[in-house]
């Protein structure tokens, strides 16, 4: 059992401020399914955050039941959503979209993304074929911000998506599991205020990012998902205790802890990047958040795996495998750096 943890961002417990909170709060008397004032608050800050006063704002446990049921709530049951090839909700969620009642349309993707380009020509497409009322109506967009890549949209970018999709009367909807780790990034060009602005919907990850657990939808204009609140119910997704969910949040948009808490991690992860670059490693592609991609020979991935834990992620040939190291906001330095000794010596 390996020392060296690098397989996900979401094998640690919680930001010590946030375990500090709950047990602060663990006696407290409060109503349930989120109707307490310190869910109150953590809501006020996210509008705060994201500049946009009106918005709804709920909580989810976790990211696949947060896609599952936005998506259920902004479509038809006619209507799929349109996604890049590599998008989360296509490859590693067993279907879950498709278990709600909604195809999922994809799109092929460079580096893990789709541009506006490609959204207008296939709903041009659908708008102009004959056959169209036999076909699945695109109702929406699904991009992720870091993409399931680690790449990130640039505001240029997203602004782009955002028009063409809204022309098409298409609604834009981005998931932020990692998003912490994209607005650590310095290459990042997306503010909360961005999304709130260019998306009808968009989730704001905790699991990944400090949390125990939680995600924080937020509906700029709460009109848009008429009784969402009821449709979390709805879906099984509504947490009973849901001041759990509220504390965390609450800490973490607490002095701009989560506009912060992503830079460790990103910052260990341009470590690891920069050796692998030196050494001649290869990796699939290069970017500027929390996750590596990186081919390795087979014997050369069993000599890496006797000493550190990582994620496999495709098989590249018969003799390569495509693995994946993933730094988190509670990565040590010294484990970063006693990595960067194997891999130097590998």
């Amino acid at each position: 059992m390996t020392d060296l943890h690098f397989a996900c961002d979401y094998q640690e417990g919680a930001y010590p401020s946030i375990l500090k909170r709950l047990e602060e709060t663990n006696y407290d008397h409060t109503p349930g399914y989120g109707a307490d004032e310190i869910t109150a608050s953590a809501k006020e800050r996210i509008r705060n955050a994201c500049a946009a006063p009106q918005a709804e704002v709920e909580f989810l446990v976790g990211g696949t039941q947060t896609n599952a049921v936005v998506i259920d709530a902004l479509l038809n049951s006619y209507q799929g959503v349109l996604t890049a090839e590599t998008g989360h909700i296509s490859v590693h969620e067993a279907g879950a979209i498709e278990f709600c009642g909604h195809k999922v349309l994809t799109l092929p993707s460079s580096e893990g993304k789709i541009t506006a380009g490609q959204i207008d020509a296939f709903a041009s497409a659908y708008e102009h074929d004959g056959n169209r009322d036999h076909l699945v109506m695109p109702g929406m967009v699904y991009l992720s911000q870091p993409t399931e890549l680690g790449t990130l949209y640039s505001l240029q970018e997203l602004t782009a998506i955002s028009r063409t999709a809204h022309a098409h009367g298409l609604k834009l909807y981005a998931d932020g599991a990692r998003l912490a780790y994209a607005l650590a990034s310095e290459e990042n060009t997306v503010s909360l205020k961005d999304l709130a602005e260019l998306c009808d919907v968009f989730y704001i990850g905790g699991t990944k990012c400090g949390a125990l657990f939680g995600e924080a939808v937020v509906i700029p204009d709460p009109s848009l998902i008429p009784h969402f609140f009821t449709i979390i119910k709805q879906h099984g997704a509504l947490l009973a205790k849901g001041r759990l969910l509220g504390i965390q949040f609450d800490e973490l948009f607490r002095d701009d802890l989560y506009l912060k808490i992503g830079a460790s991690a990103v910052r260990q992860a341009d470590e690891i990047r920069n050796v692998l670059s030196e050494c001649g490693y290869r990796q699939t592609l290069v970017n500027s958040t929390n996750q590596i991609f990186l081919v390795l020979e087979n014997s050369r991935m069993k000599q890496l795996a006797s000493q550190v834990e990582f994620s496999f992620w495709e098989q590249a040939d018969d003799n390569h495998t495509v693995i994946r190291l993933v730094t988190s906001w509670a990565s040590k330095q010294e484990d970063t750096e006693q990595l960067v000794r194997i891999l130097k010596t590998l």
